[in-house]
């Protein structure tokens, strides 16, 4: 919990002040702590007010008050006290619940017995020192966009590149570090894990929410790991590779947490219908947040190889960046891939809250399959390409895939597969029928939107978008032209063409009502649990920068509603293919 006062002080009194937005101010006169105010005095009594405001939510306070003379008792009435010795008292309420920006303000009695009024000249709260400003966080509202506009067109693809992984800083749930750029977000959800004694603080909110649904939590790792990989001289060219290695290293480190024994992985934190049920900050959240897990006992093959193909992904890219890192990750990815193939089952079946949300449709052979793809291109052992080309054949993964997202990979397969293999005409082959598909058989908006699925038709479109352009730089060079120019005509969908941006701060019209709670919060200390966040006409009070968001009907038609979780929402595996996307189109710049 990190606390701030704002106080203004006179000779008799000391008056609060709450500070503006964006602010922290403290001043200290003489001894007196600047939280306590005295209204009233009569002999050997008198009646204070103390006033603290915190920008941490906190469940229980603990205040000690020190004086500089003997006191001999206290009346306190919101809570519990007990007088540590002749100058030092504790006043507790372990039931006491504070949201973020919330302001702790009650009174309190004296009584003493000397010729001299004790004066309040030490205090903590919750072991924070509140007299003297202490641990306080500072904040700038409105938050400004640090990612600049560089001219490039017809879309500003690098400054774009930048924001997708802003919204990810945005996403963050945990302890978050000091290079934080999303100034509005704080510390969150830190007792992830108390629940089973594990620390399993970290990872991402899953979308507008805050859940960690570890399944599609995965796939956006391995998808930007892939985008890391595979467009590197976009990152670069752009500057946002450091960023992209940062966004992936989040995911992944809050994977080695949730890997807590041989063959045995959290899977998700949080239930879905008490999170859902809940508008609000996730730094304020009290609500129960229970762990869920995959073990031998209860296994999950497309949570186990997933988790293996990210950290395969990642441990590639830290190599040369962390050798120590990438031989962990490497190591553990083995485990949950031998893990998730010798021991079948739909993680669904034992994440049982997940059914309701992340339910995998399409089984678990496209995992076994691409997750060996990814362990055999970061240890170059041909036994992971055997489990691959047996995945194929058990589950027969050539045909009929219509989507690439968090369900379902066999597009993906298809991709890696030409690169690793490219002997092995069945890959390309795949991989051309599917693009050729995509462009001739498909729907499409009237605008020229590739229609995929109604939920989240923006993420479809910029999963397929970064497919094609991945097959024009690696696949069939005579189809590379037309497979690139595909792919920019739904980028440019994205981005404008259709005459508005579905990029939350960016471009003409973009949306301003994210479904997303935390954007939706005005700055504390105004509550966000009273219904006004939800339901007011106007902007998010906070721009989630580079958020893409679900997007049109089949019809075209859209409309910014916070409320339209099908067409308006955010979410994580959203923005993992379009990061890689972008980095493509600065390299075809």
């Amino acid at each position: 919990m990190k606390a701030t006062i704002c106080i203004t002080i006179s000779d008799e009194s000391i008056s609060d002040c709450r500070p503006s937005e964006g602010q922290v101010i403290w001043w200290a006169w003489g001894q007196l702590c600047p939280c306590v105010t005295i209204n009233n005095e009569w002999d050997g009594n008198y009646d204070a007010t103390f006033e603290a405001s915190t920008i941490d939510p906190f469940q229980g306070f603990e205040i000690i008050l020190t004086f500089d003379q003997p006191v001999d008792s206290l009346d306190f009435w919101q809570g519990e006290w007990e007088q540590l010795d002749e100058t030092t008292f504790r006043l507790y309420d372990s039931d006491y619940q504070g949201g973020t920006g919330q302001i702790i303000n009650f009174n309190f009695q004296v009584h003493f017995s000397g010729s001299v009024r004790p004066e309040v000249v030490g205090a903590t709260l919750n072991g924070i020192d509140v007299c003297d400003g202490g641990d306080y966080w500072t904040t700038l509202f409105p938050f400004t966009n640090p990612c600049q506009a560089t001219g490039m067109t017809p879309y500003d693809y690098s400054q774009v590149l930048c924001m997708s992984y802003l919204f990810y800083e945005a996403e963050r749930s945990g302890a978050l570090p000091v290079d934080q750029r999303v100034t509005w977000r704080w510390d969150s959800a830190l007792g992830d894990g108390s629940d089973v004694e594990h620390d399993l603080t970290g990872g991402y909110y899953d979308a507008g929410d805050h859940v960690k649904f570890g399944f599609p939590m995965a796939f956006t790792a391995s998808m930007l790991a892939w985008g890391l990989i595979d467009f590197k001289e976009g990152h670069d060219a752009a500057g946002q590779l450091e960023y992209g290695q940062a966004a992936l290293k989040w995911a992944t480190d809050y994977f080695l947490k949730a890997h807590t024994g041989y063959w045995e992985f959290y899977g998700q934190v949080g239930n879905g219908g008490i999170d859902h049920g809940y508008w609000g900050r996730p730094e304020d959240m009290f609500m129960e947040r229970p762990s869920y897990k995959i073990d031998e006992a209860a296994p999950g093959t497309e949570l186990a190889c997933e988790t293996a193909a990210a950290l395969a992904g990642a441990a590639i890219i830290f190599k040369d960046v962390d050798s120590d890192y990438s031989t962990e990750v490497l190591e553990v990815a083995k485990e949950l891939y031998d893990f998730g193939d010798q021991r079948r089952e739909n993680y669904h079946n034992s994440i049982t809250d997940a059914s309701g949300y992340y339910k995998s449709w399409s089984g678990y052979g496209d995992e076994l399959c691409w997750a060996a793809l990814w362990l055999y291109r970061a240890t170059g052992d041909s036994a992971y390409l055997t489990k691959a080309q047996a995945a194929w054949d058990e589950f027969d993964l050539g045909s009929d895939a219509l989507q690439f997202a968090w369900d379902d990979k066999r597009v993906g397969a298809y991709a890696l597969g030409t690169l690793l293999e490219p002997t092995n005409p069945q890959w390309e082959t795949a991989l051309q029928n599917y693009l050729s598909w995509l462009r001739t058989s498909a729907d499409y908006t009237p605008d020229g939107l590739v229609f995929l699925d109604m939920w989240g038709a923006n993420r479809h479109a910029a999963n397929v978008a970064f497919i094609s352009l991945w097959a024009a730089k690696y696949g069939d060079a005579g189809s590379a032209d037309v497979n690139r120019q595909w792919a920019e005509g739904q980028m440019g969908q994205l981005l404008g063409d259709a005459g508005r941006s579905y990029v939350v701060g960016y471009g003409v019209d973009p949306p301003q009502r994210p479904h997303h709670r935390s954007s939706s919060c005005p700055p504390p200390p105004d509550s966000c649990t009273d219904g006004w966040a939800q339901n007011q006409d106007g902007p998010n009070p906070h721009v989630l920068y580079g958020a893409l968001v679900g997007g049109p009907s089949q019809d075209g038609s859209y409309e910014d509603d916070r409320g339209d979780y099908v067409h308006n929402e955010v979410a994580c595996d959203y923005n993992a293919a379009f990061t890689g996307a972008l980095a493509a189109m600065i390299e075809n710049i």
